[in-house]
């Protein structure tokens, strides 16, 4: 008899939930912790058609990808994690497996950690629903890497609510999603070999945070490469509010609405959003964050500037920076360590969310504390969020590809 997840959360002296008991359909087991599920392909046409016609309508930033090689099998994943900020709380996640379809056994593995999304669905075990997922699939995977991505906690199959911006949890989802396709690889007797990471946005936020972690475990990543990277988060919202720029993205309201809603609940903060937001923006920001309203019912009923959507003793507040809320934000950069791998930060000099200043800060950061080589890549004058994001993936292949070339 197939148990409910909560009733499962309530018996405390169980310290990681069994998977065989949990109500997931149709997923082969490699053991109580990790499950895995065949949800299709994409053959060689598919891919060569996401690289072009459907690059092309996710932003007309011209960039040209190479031919794929191979044909990419898909697999959904769900796997045992832990949430950090409540007391390592037991939880399921889900994630994705891209496999290139080859005779080969061993092959080199990108861990994709994926942006800002404002759907449940949005995210890597739902391709068909993740444009950048699936430009990661049709160029890494689709010439013989294999490509993972975490959706994080409250997103995909986790019953969770979204942990957008939560360090610690993201951190450990991707973590957790790691082992947990070595897990499935090996169950497929499918070797990988070196180690990327790649990520886009507040993607490419995560990934560096991730970056870190693995660090600490002593865990080798050959090398990283982040797109319109939102370093310092604190600085990046006082620039929203202090400093706002004609050109600011209209959607930037909607990051705010997920990140204090999802600090007010992993961070332990009640009336949070309350605090920073306009009475008349509340319940559209409840609904948004629940996932009750899209963005664009979300956007019909909130203003498309920070400086109108929140309170202006929140904003006030921001400068100082003192009280809990605005600690943790800073705490929660992704670039004040000393790391020891090498790192490319794309930049988009038209990027409408993220300054070029913030997108780049680990440069002189790692310089200053003899950390790993870490360079800052322009992606032209007119690149914008997406379009920096569309040059980014063609050219840290490249960058990745001459790394195994000279390690062969």
């Amino acid at each position: 008899m197939k148990k409910n997840l909560f009733t499962l959360l309530l018996i405390l002296f169980i310290p990681f939930i069994n998977l065989y008991s949990q109500t997931y359909e149709d997923f082969t087991y490699v053991n109580s912790e990790v499950g895995y599920k065949y949800i299709g392909s994409y053959d060689v046409n598919k891919l060569n058609e996401i690289l072009t016609t459907e690059a092309e309508s996710f932003s007309d930033f011209e960039v040209t990808f190479s031919s794929v090689a191979n044909g990419v099998k898909l697999y959904r994943v769900i796997y045992n994690s832990e949430i950090p900020e409540m007391n390592n709380k037991p939880t399921v996640a889900s994630g994705l497996i891209a496999i290139p379809d080859i005779e080969n056994k061993k092959m080199p593995l990108v861990s994709y950690q994926h942006g800002t999304v404002f759907t449940k669905t949005d995210v890597p075990s739902f391709p068909d629903e993740s444009m950048e997922t699936r430009l990661m699939i049709a160029h890494f995977a689709g010439n013989g890497y294999i490509v993972i991505g975490a959706d994080y906690f409250g997103k995909g199959l986790s019953s969770e609510q979204d942990s957008y911006q939560v360090k610690a949890s993201t951190q450990q989802a991707c973590l957790d999603m790691l082992k947990a396709s070595d897990e499935i690889l090996n169950s497929m007797n499918i070797e990988h070999g070196p180690l990327f990471l790649s990520g886009w946005s507040m993607g490419s936020w995560a990934t560096l945070l991730f970056l870190q972690k693995l660090e600490s475990l002593n865990i080798e990543v050959t090398s990283t490469s982040v797109a319109c990277t939102p370093t310092d988060v604190y600085a990046m919202i006082n620039r929203w509010i202090h400093a706002p720029e004609k050109g600011d993205a209209v959607w930037l309201p909607g990051i705010l609405a997920l990140q204090l809603s999802s600090y007010s609940i992993y961070y332990d903060l009640p009336g949070l959003m309350e605090s920073g937001i306009k009475a008349e923006y509340q319940q559209a920001t409840r609904d948004f964050y629940e996932n009750k309203i899209t963005f664009e019912e979300f956007y019909s009923k909130t203003p498309d500037n920070v400086d109108d959507y929140l309170k202006s003793e929140f904003k006030e507040s921001s400068s100082s920076g003192e009280n809990r809320y605005w600690e943790i934000i800073q705490n929660n950069n992704s670039y004040r360590w000393r790391s020891r791998t090498p790192i490319n930060l794309y930049f988009g000099e038209s990027d409408e969310a993220v300054p070029v200043y913030i997108g780049t800060l680990p440069v002189d950061y790692q310089l200053l504390m003899g950390g790993g080589k870490t360079i800052s890549v322009s992606a032209g004058k007119l690149a914008d969020h997406r379009g920096t994001f569309k040059y980014s993936v063609e050219h840290s292949k490249k960058v990745y590809d001459e790394i195994l070339k000279k390690n062969n």
